[in-house]
């Protein structure tokens, strides 16, 4: 995959601005308190709070403050609100898909903020269902090739907790699963001491449209103008561009 998993691996490791930092934690603990409300605030009994809580600590979110977002959800904090999870379809330039997955209080005002940001950066929206089915809910574990085993290594280890694929991605493993093993997966890489770029739930593209040039500049602006929007959870894209080329924008 030369996505935009490729291309949030290149921001992380770029670092983020302390602004742009404090959005993303506060996203990240909306997700948590809506998967709690949703789900329950047992962590090993809701496989979605799992990960968002998973998310959170990879990015450097404090623990207490995930504990509040799940006290919140239970009722027993103050200052909760009451979101509804919302997906955004559309096209950006080249003709990639584009899936905005959105925490919203106001269906009218996101709906307004995606479609203008779409508008902008020369894409359009789509009905519902029109680019959802091009994706697929999976499990993806991203390791640093500099710090992992060889891939044999690796294989031995995530197939017997039950991962679906290892694909080589240049500079990184990525490791796909069905959504309900990526626990396990995870957990039996850290035990066998590998160290984990990332691990999240995703929607992985079923095929990739290749992009270069300026339309590939496009394509990013695009997919940063949709992610930075306040009520933006994840934005998934199938865009497939050189490494070379999302090293020298990022």
């Amino acid at each position: 995959m030369s996505g935009h998993s490729k291309w949030s691996t290149i921001k992380r490791k770029k670092g983020a601005a302390d602004a742009k930092r404090s959005q993303m934690f506060a996203k990240l603990l909306r997700a948590v308190e809506v998967a709690a409300r949703e789900g329950g605030p047992n962590i090993d009994g809701n496989m979605t709070l799992a990960a968002a809580v998973e998310k959170a600590r990879d990015n450097s979110v404090p623990w207490e403050n995930i504990e509040r977002a799940i006290k919140r959800a239970s009722g027993e904090g103050e200052g909760a609100a009451r979101f509804e999870d919302v997906v955004y379809e559309g096209y950006g330039p080249g003709g990639v898909a584009f899936l905005v997955q959105a925490l919203t209080d106001n269906r009218n005002r996101t709906g307004q903020e995606v479609r203008h940001a779409f508008t902008r950066g020369g894409g359009n929206m789509a009905d519902p269902g029109s680019v959802a089915w091009q994706f697929d809910r999976r499990g993806l574990v991203v390791l640093d090739k500099a710090t992992s085993p060889d891939e044999e290594a690796i294989l031995e280890i995530i197939l017997e907790a039950g991962a679906d694929d290892l694909r080589d991605s240049g500079e990184q493993w990525e490791i796909v699963t069905e959504p309900d093993s990526l626990g396990a997966v995870r957990k039996a890489l850290t035990d066998a001491g590998v160290q984990i770029d990332s691990a999240e739930l995703t929607m992985i593209p079923q095929n990739d449209v290749p992009v270069d040039g300026e339309k590939a500049g496009q394509v990013l602006r695009l997919y940063e103008a949709l992610e930075d929007l306040d009520d933006t959870q994840a934005v998934y894209a199938n865009f497939d561009i050189p490494e070379e080329i999302l090293a020298e924008v990022g």
